[in-house]
């Protein structure tokens, strides 16, 4: 969907740059599939709901049912709604936020910058190189161009995020 071309532009890019820093680390990254600790249930841009929404469009009847079925079913707690057997319902669509996870970042608390990385990976790092940090203000600061953007050539007056589990109102 051509309303999405940025949003997909930068998706690119993001997964290019995580590629880019888990080649650089190697074995100190240990996220792998099944590996969910990071999963929880956030929420997103309107943007990215849509990008979301239209992943959704192209799966199969079956699997559409059994993503419609699990967010239905999802009674809160502290596992992402998508989450299904340790696995992302629609990974190929997942937001940025999970593009990201595990990953070391960059981040502003207080009146300090500081580094961030999983507990899993960069064990017994002392001192990250600046090229594997994603800085998550540069990176929140595009999404949310992009969102903008997004909101304004519809004219939509959305919220300003939505929670995954509202996704199931909005599935076709």
């Amino acid at each position: 969907m051509a309303a999405l071309d940025n949003y997909h532009s930068l998706l690119a890019k993001v997964d290019d740059l995580c590629r880019t820093i888990q080649q650089s680390l190697g074995a100190a990254i240990t996220c792998h599939a099944g590996c969910s600790s990071c999963c929880l249930p956030i929420s997103v841009f309107p943007v990215e709901a849509a990008a979301m929404i239209e992943a959704a469009g192209r799966l199969a009847a079956d699997d559409l049912r059994r993503l419609k079925e699990h967010l239905a079913a999802w009674s809160g707690g502290e596992v992402c709604p998508l989450l299904s057997n340790g696995r992302c319902l629609l990974y190929e669509a997942r937001p940025i936020i999970c593009r990201t996870h595990g990953l070391p970042v960059l981040f502003t608390e207080g009146d300090e910058r500081r580094t961030d990385v999983c507990p899993l990976n960069c064990r017994g790092m002392e001192q990250l190189p600046g090229e594997v940090v994603l800085d998550l203000e540069r990176l929140n600061t595009l999404l949310v161009s992009v969102n903008v953007l997004y909101l304004r050539e519809f004219g939509l007056k959305l919220p300003e995020r939505i929670r995954l589990e509202e996704l199931a109102e909005m599935l076709p």
